[in-house]
């Protein structure tokens, strides 16, 4: 993501900020390039606070008031400091009165811009160092409940194509986080986990830090539970005109994650996608090509 003049210092006070303050300091964190070009009570509407909240905040951070943080971010804009990706701006005409495609072509380039953001240097340093600390691991567990189950799932399934180093957490049985037994400072606890944070994840994720383990994140914020212990964090947007915050940039991530790890896996890794391939073709797993058959 992109980081704005005051990330650093936000992320010094934010645990000991009230929640409303919490709610004002995230927005600002997460949409650097809108705090610069939106009206204060627009900032405020849309993080779900009072405009005397933004006020407050500023003040928190040392500020006259939010006016003086709106000129320090634009500033920072005019200078190029918040990068070259923006966000989609304000997305908040309903359905109703812009129409279905017209709701689908916002989500489509609201995940579009996301997904570009990724490529950008800091995400892309962030993404390789999160690849190698996992690449590095004698065992991986990968962790993700609710909407994240899936992005994990399929970190988790890509790297059992080439070795044997995964497991899944999956609480069937409420027994999925008896894997983390026998974990130990060797391995290494992938963990997927956006806003609103599922209790269970960041409790074991916490769980594994205590037993020595290293952790490393997919998650939507410098300040997300996840972020302070993680040793290596991707971040990724979740900003979405539909009322479902978005995955798409968090799946992309697994992804690109699970593609490097099998890269750096070398010679190991291609002998086991070929036994995976015979193992899949002696079940005839997939479905091969058939012959048309023409009405008679």
């Amino acid at each position: 993501m992109d980081r704005g003049p005051l990330t650093e210092r936000i992320i010094r006070s934010f645990d000991d900020m009230p929640a409303q303050l919490q709610a004002g300091a995230r927005y600002v964190l997460d949409r650097p390039r809108d705090v610069a070009l939106l009206s204060m009570r627009e900032q405020a509407r849309q993080a779900g606070v009072q405009p005397a909240t933004m006020t407050r905040l500023a003040k928190r951070l040392g500020m006259d008031g939010y006016e003086e943080v709106r000129e320090l971010y634009a500033a920072a804009v005019r200078d190029g400091d918040l990068g070259f990706a923006g966000k989609a701006g304000v997305q908040v005409i309903s359905q109703k009165l812009k129409g279905d495609k017209a709701l689908a072509a916002d989500i489509l380039g609201s995940i579009g811009q996301q997904i570009q953001k990724l490529a950008m240097p800091a995400s892309l340093e962030r993404l390789v160092s999160t690849a190698k600390a996992l690449a590095s691991a004698r065992r991986i567990y990968c962790l993700g409940l609710r909407s994240s189950h899936s992005i994990a799932w399929h970190l988790h399934y890509v790297l059992t194509l080439v070795g044997d180093r995964s497991v899944h957490i999956d609480g069937i049985g409420a027994t999925g986080s008896d894997a983390l037994a026998r974990a130990t400072n060797r391995d290494v606890l992938l963990v997927v986990s956006v806003m609103p944070y599922t209790r269970l994840t960041i409790e074991l994720a916490e769980y594994a830090v205590a037993q020595g383990v290293a952790v490393v994140a997919i998650t939507d914020s410098e300040v997300a539970p996840l972020a302070q212990i993680a040793q290596h964090a991707v971040l990724v947007s979740t900003e979405s005109p539909s009322f479902f915050h978005a995955m798409s940039p968090a799946f992309a991530v697994a992804e690109v994650l699970g593609a490097i790890v099998a890269g750096r896996g070398g010679e190991a890794a291609l002998a086991s996608l070929r036994h995976s391939d015979g193992h899949l073709a002696a079940l005839n797993t997939h479905l091969k090509s058939r012959p048309n058959k023409k009405p008679t």
